[in-house]
């Protein structure tokens, strides 16, 4: 049996004295109410289609859809989402409770990443859109359910993938993006070539100026992801580049960035990042997807032969250290290897948003990959130019691997590009929204109805980081430690929310909840079992 959670009701409040910082914990209180339960996700279609500008026909980049976010932008505890729009207008979905949204349309569009953050610390989340062929825009939260374009001083470069969180650990959020230089060759060509803007870019948050640093000439970047790879207790750089540019990663050190090539092995065509504890042994993996059909039956060979024409045109040399499949990376004694093939996820299908979640509470990151393309080119030969797809759902089994999900209803059809997960309707397990392309977007409702949640969500009152985003937080059980890492984005242009989620087996006791602050700062809670909490340092 599943409880749900609503965030915003606290029966009491505790105030706990941690290794180095006190909290206060509020804890939650269970509502009345009767959990749907199907055994399986039930799609609900949302009050929004990205659009682009050829409309039906749809070109090349125009092909690389919008992203979207997720969080509490009128801090009433539920979860709204913001999704992008390429031809069209942003849209605001507006949580009221129960998976019932009120629409709000944005007066702007030409969008492509979506992260929601409290840039100016202020208590409300703020939007933050990266636009083609554009500097980003950033909309101040007014609080009062208003949103105002302001400037984010020196943020002039026309970005495409960006994360936030404290890099150089002064309190406040830093930004790091990168360009998608084949797109901007493509839509303001000499503009571009003259203008020196291109490649991944550090944004030291100095008093609100945000001081900017070049750390690559050029970039083809989809996917940027803020992690600790090297387990040193700093965040370090990952950058997903598409084509021949090879991955980047930049490690965080007390002397500045330095490039490094931590993996072995990266996909070609990098499309998406995400990060997790796949197994709960205190390490990290790395999950990222690529372009490769996922089956090999005549239909789906004809749909793909133009893709593999060009492979075919463009061998690759030997040795080269990129391969055209997913890659997951896995820590060894000899470093990051690629075990993609042996964890059976190393193809599935026109890759874009991939992300790790615990969808069915058993205590281990289950994967869920959005796919498919339209482009009138290279799909001529196909209805609509549309390689059609299944989404693929992965379920984790035990830390082992991945086993196929497609009873679990995931398996869209829609062109998926952005996704992220999260408790959308209070009932403690994780929902999953998909913008799609020329199609409406999707809200999976999981009905899987299987162990239990803990909810978690971090406040930092008084400081540049209220939400305290770049935490890393241990779940201790009797079963095993499961480790969660606020961010700010992952997977394709997708916004996380600052609220982490856990799953376990009902059977399970919970020990301690650790917290390690953005500053380095410990705290310890001992648990209640108690299924949702508000974390508060004072």
């Amino acid at each position: 049996h599943k409880y749900a959670i609503i965030i915003m009701f606290f029966v009491y409040a505790v105030s706990v004295s941690a290794q180095d910082e006190s909290v206060t914990v509020e804890y939650s209180s269970p509502p009345d109410t009767t959990l749907q339960c199907s055994g399986q996700f039930v799609a609900h279609t949302l009050d929004h289609v990205t659009t682009v500008p050829s409309g039906q026909d749809v070109r090349q980049f125009e092909a690389n859809g919008s992203g979207l976010a997720i969080n509490d932008l009128d801090n009433d505890g539920d979860l709204d989402v913001v999704l992008g729009n390429h031809a069209g207008m942003n849209t605001i979905l507006w949580n009221q409770g129960n998976l019932d949204f009120r629409t709000e349309r944005l007066d702007f569009g030409m969008s492509r990443g979506v992260n929601s953050i409290d840039i100016d610390a202020d208590g409300w989340n703020d939007l933050f859109f990266t636009r083609i062929a554009s500097a980003p825009n950033y909309y101040r939260n007014q609080g009062d359910g208003t949103f105002m374009l302001e400037v984010l001083p020196y943020i002039a470069e026309p970005l495409y993938s960006t994360s936030w969180a404290d890099l150089d650990y002064d309190g406040d959020l830093d930004l790091v993006g990168g360009t998608y230089d084949a797109e901007l060759l493509n839509t303001i060509g000499q503009e571009f070539m003259l203008s020196g803007r291109g490649g991944v870019y550090y944004y030291e948050n100095d008093a609100g100026y945000f001081r900017p640093q070049r750390l690559a000439q050029e970039a083809q970047a989809l996917a940027l992801i803020l992690a600790d790879t090297n387990e040193d207790g700093r965040l370090d750089i990952v950058v997903g580049n598409d084509f021949a540019v090879p991955d980047y990663i930049w490690l965080n050190t007390e002397n500045g960035w330095v490039a490094d090539e931590y993996f072995e092995n990266t996909t070609y065509s990098t499309m998406s990042y995400d990060f997790g504890d796949l197994n709960n042994d205190g390490t990290t993996e790395f999950f990222s997807t690529d372009m490769k059909p996922y089956a090999t039956d005549d239909t789906t060979t004809a749909a793909w032969q133009p893709l593999m024409d060009d492979m075919m045109d463009d061998p690759h040399p030997v040795g080269d250290p990129q391969v055209m499949q997913n890659v997951l990376q896995v820590t060894s004694a000899d470093g990051f290897l690629n075990r993609a093939t042996g964890w059976g996820i190393d193809a599935t299908g026109w890759s874009w948003s991939s992300k790790f979640g615990d969808l069915d509470q058993d205590g281990f990151l289950d994967l869920y990959v959005v796919n498919g393309f339209i482009e009138q080119t290279m799909f001529a030969h196909l209805p609509q130019h549309e390689l059609v797809e299944e989404n693929q759902a992965f379920r984790n089994r035990n830390g082992q691997g991945f086993q196929p999900m497609p009873g679990w209803g995931l398996a869209s059809t829609y062109s998926g590009r952005a996704m992220s997960m999260a408790d959308l309707d209070g009932d403690g397990d994780l929902d999953i929204v998909v913008n799609n392309l020329r199609g409406p977007a999707q809200l999976f409702e999981n009905q899987l109805c299987s162990g239990r949640s803990l909810e978690v969500d971090l406040h930092w009152p008084n400081s540049e980081n209220p939400s305290a985003i770049g935490s890393r937080v241990t779940l201790v059980t009797e079963m095993a430690d499961m480790q969660r890492m606020l961010r700010s984005s992952s997977g394709y242009l997708s916004g996380d929310p600052s609220r982490l989620h856990f799953g376990y087996p009902a059977s399970t006791n919970l020990l301690t909840l650790e917290i390690t602050w953005p500053d380095g700062a410990h705290s310890t809670i001992d648990l209640t079992g108690n299924e949702a909490m508000l974390i508060i340092r004072h």
